[in-house]
């Protein structure tokens, strides 16, 4: 298994570096971090076969997709309510 290395990729600086995840899921993973980005990320397992290029290809698609979702505009939600009770017509009062 390869050991933590960092490298440039569209002007960000990023380090990698496999790490044992104590909690559930459990194994080696790939954490991350980006020089513009005070986030930690940890989105994949290390497999055997890992390459240095592999795992730099699968950080750099990640983080831009990332980058593309959070631009995105916000859709605004639905707002559901329960319905009330339905309207009772008024009846007009006799003379």
């Amino acid at each position: 298994m390869i050991g933590a290395f960092t490298f440039e990729q569209g002007g960000r600086t990023y380090s990698c570096s496999p790490q044992k995840r104590e909690t559930p899921p459990a194994g080696t993973w790939w954490w991350f971090t980006v020089s513009s980005d005070p986030q930690r990320y940890a989105p994949f397992e290390a497999v055997k076969g890992d390459t240095q290029r592999s795992i730099q290809s699968r950080i750099v698609k990640y983080y831009e997709h990332r980058l593309w979702v959070r631009a995105q505009p916000v859709l605004p939600r639905e707002k559901y309510v329960r319905p009330g009770k339905p309207a009772v017509a008024a009846v007009p009062a006799k003379p």
